[in-house]
Parts: structure tokens; C-alpha cells; sequence
């Protein structure tokens, strides 16, 4: 088994007032409810947080895997008749689907909105430059702590592939490779880390005696 580093939890703030800011939050949506995890991203770009959301393939959906795709496909139905290039346009990929379901709490057509869908990034898998940022994790959005257990879900990946996206195989691939890479500069830096730890305690014993005679 793959040790992979240990992941934060951000907890957003649910009133308009952002108390915590960084200058990107970088977001794990694995084991997320989709709507939750939109409604708080949403949220967030809106009050100036850049978001950048990665592994879009495996959010969850609450409900049956049955069902939910009779809902897509129901979707998928909705075109203009005389041409359907002139939309609405019903993307596969999990993160296009993830980043509308997003615009769609978004008032995307004022000045505002746009601003705030710019903040935004959305991602299937961890692209290479977000491989070592620090992934974030949201409680409120989080299946096993929302959904009662016992209740049916569903993998968001899955239903795109079934309603066209061509792309799956190539994702897991790609993060096959990038869970490897991983595995090594984790080992690497629990390594680093022992012997920074070693070196304090060695320092700290001598600073600790000489403290102690002066009744520190």
C-alpha cells in the first residue's frame, strides 16, 4: 500500500465574511458531495478566494448510480432542435461538469460572477504542478460525515463515463504514475524529517542543562 501524505481540513466559513484567506486553496474533492462541496467553493470564490479543485473524477453523488444517470441522459436530451451547436452545451469530463454545476450558483453574467468563475480551476486528477501543494479537505462537504450511512451513492467519473468521457484510462493512468512518484518523495521526506527531529533533540538536551542552572 501507497502511504500518502496526511491531508488538512479547511474550514470554510459558512457566513460573507472570509476569515481565512490563503493565496490558492488547492481542494481533494475525493469522497465530496457534489452539491455541498459546490455550494462552499462557491461561496468562497465570491468572497476573493482562488479555489483549485483536483481528482473531480472521484466526488460523490448522493443517490443511486441508476438514478442518477437516467438524470444525466434526461439532460443530455435538452438541445436546440434547429442547432444543437447553439447549445446548451453538456460537457463529459467530470471537472466541466463540477465547474458548471459551480457557475450555476454563481451570478456568472455580471461583472462579479465572472471575476469570481476567473478564481476558479478545476481539474481529473492532480496535474503535475499541484502534485506537492498541500491538498485540502472540506468536513462539511464530506459524504461519511453528511450522508447517513447505509444510504446509496454514486461516483461522478462513473456516470461520465457512461455518457461519453473518453478519457478515464488515460486519468488513472497518469495517476498511477503520479501516486509512485509520490510514494518516493514521501519516504523522502519522512527521512528528512527523522533526522531534523534527531538533530533538535541532540541541541535541545544541551540547551535544556544549561537553562536548568538558571532555573528555566
Amino acid at each position: 500500500n501507497i502511504v500518502q501524505p496526511p491531508l488538512r481540513s479547511v474550514v470554510f466559513p459558512q457566513s460573507g465574511g472570509c476569515t481565512m484567506f490563503e493565496k490558492v486553496v488547492v481542494i481533494d474533492c475525493k469522497n465530496h458531495l457534489l452539491g455541498r462541496l459546490a455550494s462552499i467553493v462557491a461561496k468562497e470564490l465570491l468572497n476573493g478566494q482562488r479555489v483549485v479543485c483536483v481528482r473531480c473524477e472521484d466526488i460523490n453523488i448522493s443517490g443511486s448510480f441508476y438514478r442518477n444517470k437516467l438524470k444525466f441522459l434526461d439532460k443530455l436530451r435538452k438541445r436546440t432542435n434547429t442547432n444543437p451547436a447553439h447549445g446548451p452545451y453538456h460537457f463529459r469530463a467530470p471537472s466541466r461538469i463540477f465547474h458548471r454545476v459551480i457557475r450555476g450558483m454563481i451570478p456568472h453574467k455580471t461583472h462579479r460572477g465572472k471575476c469570481a468563475m476567473e478564481r476558479l480551476k478545476a481539474f481529473d486528477g492532480i496535474p503535475e504542478q499541484y502534485e506537492k501543494s498541500k491538498r485540502m479537505v472540506v468536513p462539511d462537504a464530506f459524504r461519511v460525515t453528511r450522508l447517513k450511512p447505509g444510504r446509496r451513492y454514486c461516483v461522478l467519473g462513473r456516470i461520465s463515463l457512461e455518457i461519453g468521457w473518453k478519457h478515464k484510462e488515460a486519468v488513472e493512468r497518469l495517476e498511477a504514475k503520479r501516486k509512485e512518484r509520490s510514494a518516493v518523495y514521501w519516504e523522502e521526506k519522512k527521512a528528512q524529517l527523522g533526522k531534523a527531529k534527531a538533530a533538535k533533540a541532540a541541541v535541545a538536551d544541551q540547551f535544556d542543562a544549561k537553562l536548568a542552572k538558571f532555573g528555566y
